[in-house]
């Protein structure tokens, strides 16, 4: 049981992108759930965990770990027989790194800003990822060949990238470029991806009927 993961989180947060992670590592875990509405993630026992008070996070041999793109690297690490990450010594690895990087600095906030409808900034320049229309035009070469962001291999990069996509599209914050669908397609095939969805249909079940 030494290697159990704890996984602290809500179905109905960005904890989903960790979940699926979970799923493709094979790597033993036990849920935890955080109630959102009932303010669970601002409890002192929690706190001590994620003094942010936000989901998710997770207890790795003795190691907190939080923020989704962090915990998606480390798991990929943690766990090598998975394949979720090219060698360290590979050039694939810097790739790897700029589109893990790329998702959570720059799709991620480009399409919250999107959502929102947030006034451009006076100084494109001083945003992370400068403009939208770039952003999308680099998102879409990151995925382009394919089938996954490094050609063949899946990768952490493709759950951390593919679930930012998929909330752009569900929030109808990312244009449904049909290179954007083809790749979801492909990543939504996957057996982790499936079993990740089934559970979180039983999670939001359980959430629902608790309160």
């Amino acid at each position: 049981m030494g290697d159990e993961i704890v996984f602290y989180s809500s179905p109905m947060s960005r904890g989903r992108i960790v979940h699926w992670m979970l799923e493709e590592t094979g790597a033993p875990y036990r849920f935890e759930m955080v109630n959102l509405e009932t303010k669970d993630q601002k409890r002192a026992e929690y706190l001590a965990l994620n003094p942010m008070g936000k989901v998710p996070s997770i207890v790795c041999r003795g190691t907190v770990v939080t923020e989704c793109g962090a915990i998606c690297a480390y798991l990929a690490d943690a766990f090598p027989a998975a394949r979720l990450a090219p060698p360290t010594d590979s050039p694939a690895r810097g790739t790897y790194y700029r589109w893990m990087f790329f998702a959570g600095s720059c799709v991620e906030a480009a399409v919250i800003d999107r959502m929102f409808e947030r006034a451009p900034a006076p100084r494109p320049g001083a945003l992370a990822y400068g403009c939208y229309e770039d952003m999308v035009a680099t998102l879409e070469k990151a995925v382009t060949p394919g089938p996954y962001i490094l050609g063949a291999q899946f990768t952490a990069a493709d759950v951390y990238m593919g679930s930012q996509i998929r909330f752009g599209m569900m929030t109808k914050a990312l244009e449904p470029r049909p290179v954007f669908e083809a790749y979801l397609n492909r990543l939504e095939q996957r057996p982790a991806h499936r079993r990740f969805m089934e559970q979180t249909e039983k999670l939001v079940a359980q959430l629902k009927k608790a309160g």
